[in-house]
Formats: structure tokens, C-alpha cells, sequence
């Protein structure tokens, strides 16, 4: 069985996953990765990967790369060139954010042959739109719930900052719950709208990133909650690339 680690280095933190095969068998997360992190995970599991993804939306780090590689019999660094499952149609794919690129592969391998609305709903919330015979078309990018809150605070005189966490009624009925209610109804309400916009009456639309449980239980439609599906997305683009 192959043991493997894939890193999503995202904005606020990064996960690792530990994978036998196509199961996790280890997560942790961290705000601030290093080397060392690697290379403890790496004792826990025979001190070497059999293969190992890093995908990141910030500047790589180098040094959790030259770990990864020292650490890995084969490594993949996630960029605009690694080949994938999917075909992307994006037309500057070089800008294309490696958490969506994973987590579109992610959704195909649950979806594939449907048409799917991929929103990774974390710090900013990503849209995407893949088709039933795996082109990713692209997508839309928008606030985050938390930063919806944050731009309310910073850019009025009076509106306090507000948790995403807490009493969120239809309609507000204090301040509090009038902005809590405001940005995660926001949010429910662009993904109906991009939902409707794809050519099936009932697509399917897969959700993940922090803030899933916030929309998930407001969406009035069926979704597939999946809180790993970046990590399966690299896990799956390891398994295409020893296979070409």
C-alpha cells in the first residue's frame, strides 16, 4: 500500500493529509508549516513517502519543498503544467489558484458525467463550473464571510465587527444579527444564483472550505459537503501521474 502526503497550503493555514492508498490515515493543520512538520509526519509513517503534492496559493516555501523532495521518493510541486485529469479552460491558467484546480479534480472524481458547481467557501469563496465530460470552464471569486464582516467594520464608522458564529435569523433583528445574517445569506444566495445558472435543472454542487456548515444548512437544495475535497483532489492527481 502507498503511503502518500499532500499539503494545501491555503491563505490562513495548511493542511496536511497522510494518505494509504485513497484512504486518510493521518490530517494535521498548521498555521505556520516548516520543514520540521514534514519531517515529523515523515518519522510517524517509516520515515519516507512513497509520493508527495504540494499545492499552494502564497509563494512556495522552499524549504518545506526541499523537505518534501528529501522526504518523498517522487514529489509533485502543483503548477499550471502538472498534468491532470481534468481539462482546464481557463485562458491564463498560470494565475489559476492551485486550490482550485485541486478541489475541481476533487469534485470530478465524486461527480464525473454531471454537471457540477464546485464553492469553496474559506477566506475567499471560488465558484467554479466543471462539465460532465471534465472541462473545468472556470468561475467567479467573491468575499468570504468572515471578510464580508471585516470590509462592513473597516470601511463604515459605526458597524462593529461581528463573528461569523452566533444567532443568524431570516431577517435581523439587532445589529449583531443583522450583519451575521447579512453576509452568510449573501453568500447562500450567489450560490443558488450561480447554481441556476449552469444548462441542467438539477446540477450538482459540491461545497467545502471553513465555512461550509455556515451555508450548508441554508442552501434549500441537496449538496455534497466535503471538507477534504482539495486534499482528495491532490490525492487523485498523485494517482494520474504515476499512471501516464
Amino acid at each position: 500500500m502507498a503511503i502518500k502526503l499532500t499539503i494545501d497550503q491555503g491563505n490562513t493555514a495548511a493542511k496536511a493529509a497522510v494518505w494509504r492508498d485513497d484512504s486518510i490515515v493521518a490530517e494535521t493543520v498548521h498555521r505556520n508549516l516548516t520543514g520540521a512538520d514534514i519531517e515529523l509526519l515523515a518519522d510517524d509513517f517509516g520515515g519516507r513517502f512513497d509520493a508527495s503534492i504540494y499545492s499552494s496559493v502564497k509563494d512556495p516555501d522552499d524549504r518545506v519543498i526541499a523537505t518534501m523532495v528529501d522526504r518523498s521518493r517522487r514529489f509533485i510541486e502543483l503548477t499550471d503544467k502538472t498534468p491532470l485529469p481534468v481539462k482546464v479552460a481557463y485562458s491564463t491558467p498560470s494565475t489559476l489558484g492551485r486550490d482550485r484546480i485541486a478541489a475541481v479534480v476533487g469534485a470530478y472524481g465524486l461527480t464525473a458525467g454531471n454537471w457540477t458547481l464546485i464553492v469553496d467557501c474559506g477566506t475567499a469563496i471560488t465558484y467554479d463550473v466543471l462539465s460532465p465530460d471534465g472541462v473545468f470552464l472556470g468561475g467567479n471569486i467573491a468575499p468570504g464571510v468572515y471578510m464580508r464582516l471585516e470590509a462592513l467594520n473597516h470601511y463604515t464608522a459605526r458597524l462593529p465587527l461581528v463573528e461569523t458564529s452566533g444567532d443568524c435569523p431570516r431577517w435581523g433583528t439587532d445589529t449583531e444579527t443583522a450583519l451575521r445574517s447579512g453576509a452568510i445569506s449573501g453568500v447562500v444566495s450567489e450560490m443558488r444564483y450561480y447554481r441556476n445558472l449552469l444548462p441542467v435543472a438539477d446540477p450538482k454542487v459540491v461545497l467545502t472550505g471553513g465555512s461550509a456548515d455556515l451555508v450548508s444548512q441554508r442552501a434549500g437544495f441537496d449538496l455534497i459537503v466535503d471538507t477534504e475535497i482539495v486534499s482528495k483532489g491532490l490525492n487523485s492527481i498523485i494517482n494520474y501521474n504515476e499512471n501516464i
